[in-house]
């Protein structure tokens, strides 16, 4: 790709925006900043250090020392954690649960959208998560908004954690934490999830995966 831009993917847990900011960022040969998968790296964090994640204060003295890198290994991002690859240790259902607490610290998102920028500042970037296109890069060139019904959404999440040897789950209980993160995720004080007024909305409701991916990559490039 000859000239910088940036994509930013944004909407509510489960409508398919880190699966497809992967294929878009394979096809158009692009950076992937899985951002979620940093909330995720401070959720594990305190857990494992024992710190309740709705704890503002504990979890802002914590991400004060914290250490995380991404790094990218043949196109595939890995993050570490003070050194430790724990790529394969954050796609839990308590850490879905944990990053969406600590997302809500304000001091937490500090720290994640400075690196985020950080990255952004350097090369081709597409990231996904909540406020990417309202606040981690408001002046990207390229900005969408993902939704899907609650229903939806919970069978994708629910078929992912099966297919990934999660057995102690049931899809109420998958959709039960889905709703509580769109309310946790919507209703936050900082940076709140909310669709960028000059996005372009798409329901993936009854679209395939491909079919979402692709019709963003016809936008993109129809404008370049």
């Amino acid at each position: 790709m000859q000239k910088k831009i940036s994509i930013a993917i944004d909407g509510p847990a489960g409508a398919g925006k880190s699966t497809i900011a992967k294929m878009i960022s394979k096809e158009m040969g692009i950076v992937y900043l899985d951002t979620g998968a940093m909330y995720r790296t401070v959720a594990l964090k305190a857990i494992r250090d024992q710190i309740n994640t709705t704890d503002r204060d504990s979890l802002s003295k914590m991400v004060d020392s914290i250490d995380i890198a991404v790094n990218y290994i043949d196109g595939e991002q890995f993050i570490c954690l003070n050194g430790e690859d724990v790529t394969s240790k954050i796609r839990t259902p308590e850490i879905s649960i944990g990053a969406s607490n600590v997302a809500v610290v304000p001091e937490v998102r500090i720290k994640m959208v400075e690196l985020q920028r950080q990255i952004a500042s350097k090369t081709s970037v597409i990231m996904d998560g909540r406020d990417i296109g309202t606040y981690v890069l408001p002046d990207a060139q390229y900005k969408f908004f993902l939704t899907a019904s609650v229903e939806e959404r919970a069978l994708r999440r629910y078929n992912e954690q099966i297919a990934k040897g999660y057995k102690d789950i049931s899809l109420d209980n998958v959709k039960n934490d889905i709703e509580y993160r769109d309310k946790n995720d919507s209703s936050r004080e900082f940076a709140p999830l909310s669709k960028a007024a000059d996005a372009i909305e798409i329901d993936t409701t009854s679209l395939s995966i491909d079919e979402v991916a692709q019709r963003i990559i016809n936008i993109i490039r129809k404008e370049m």
